[in-house]
């Protein structure tokens, strides 16, 4: 067969850079080697294929015997129905304030799960026992939505990093109350990465039950997963994927670009070069008078303050996001794909700017 003609253009500027979410950036090459070797003849639909086969292989390789992945859309959906997996109707959630469940989805676990959030303050991102007491109470009590999960997520939306002994502490405190522990994994590789450890050592080997595994940000064109820790959930998580829309038909297309990235190192190499980045980015605006970084850079992430109009100008430039405009605070965020020189050129523009106050 002759390789199809095609009129598609191209309608961007592959040399324009940004640091606004690593959502941005392309498809690894490696990955989309992978979802074209895929493409030939027919598979079996809904997850029958051996693509999805051989990613159960490698998730177990990765977090345990027990595991099992159930390949989803995106880290939305991943986590609306990891939750529900782990709930019941009149179940809670206990989980940081900044979390993505709370802040960034558009109330979708309220909405499509029927869950109740029960946030929490945190000064870093990051829960600990001493804080989930705050909301783990009134299990008894039919007037208040019952706490039954405890989520976190790894590496948090503020860029820090849980270490496997306050996962595993957190794990060991919600378990000793009847809760479960999910944790949100959409930057999981850029934790491990950071910590130099298997994603094992801060998952399965410490008490998390079930995680939302991350492809999109770490070079995936689209598609994440539900990994299934304790077997519990199993059962409940082949009903709530379908009944949530999550269900691929053509499955082995996400299950592939996951394979890729999980089944040698392209998914360490990825998070490993974001991470550096993003130290790069960091150590640069450092040593620019009146620019502050305002929280740990331990994943991909650099959270500064800096004065308002001097972030707006910079946004006609490159496009990152203010995170918190009242305070002044802007997140810049670092890929696979940054390089050394989107980093020299974006912390010289920093400096430009700040020189115009």
């Amino acid at each position: 067969m002759n390789p199809p003609k095609t009129d598609a253009r191209r309608h961007h500027d592959p040399e324009v850079r940004g640091f606004a979410s690593d959502n941005y950036a392309g498809v690894h090459p490696e990955v989309l080697a992978a979802l074209a070797v895929a493409n030939g003849g027919h598979q079996v639909a809904y997850g029958e294929d051996v693509y999805t086969e051989n990613l159960q292989r490698v998730v177990r390789s990765h977090f345990g015997a027990t595991a099992e992945a159930f390949p989803v859309f995106n880290g939305t959906g991943a986590n609306v129905v990891a939750l529900q997996a782990v709930t019941d109707r009149w179940g809670a959630v206990i989980c940081a304030e900044s979390a993505h469940i709370n802040v960034d989805e558009c109330g979708a676990p309220e909405r499509m799960g029927g869950l109740k959030l029960l946030t929490v303050p945190t000064p870093d991102g990051k829960l600990t026992p001493e804080l989930i007491d705050r909301q783990a109470y009134g299990w008894e009590d039919e007037h208040r939505a019952m706490p039954q999960v405890v989520s976190i997520t790894q590496s948090t939306e503020l860029g820090t990093v849980y270490t496997p002994g306050e996962i595993r502490a957190i794990c060991e405190h919600a378990h000793a109350r009847g809760m479960r522990v999910h944790l949100d994994g959409s930057r999981i590789a850029n934790a491990a990465a950071f910590l130099d450890v298997p994603m094992r050592t801060f998952t399965n080997a410490v008490g998390v039950d079930i995680l939302s595994l991350g492809g999109t940000k770490n070079g995936a064109m689209f598609g994440e997963a539900v990994v299934v820790i304790n077997q519990d959930a199993v059962r409940r998580m082949r009903h709530i994927r379908k009944m949530s829309m999550q269900l691929a038909s053509k499955m082995r297309f996400v299950s592939v670009q996951l394979e890729a990235l999980l089944a040698k190192d392209l998914w360490l190499r990825n998070a490993r070069h974001a991470n550096e980045m993003a130290q790069r980015l960091a150590e640069g605006v450092r040593a620019v008078d009146g620019v502050e970084i305002v929280h740990p850079v331990q994943s991909n992430g650099v959270f500064a303050r800096l004065p308002h109009e001097v972030g707006e100008r910079l946004q006609k430039r490159f496009r990152f996001y203010f995170w918190d405009e009242a305070e002044g605070v802007v997140r810049w965020m670092c890929s696979f794909d940054t390089t050394e020189d989107d980093v020299d050129m974006f912390v010289a523009a920093v400096k430009e700017e700040m020189a115009r106050r």
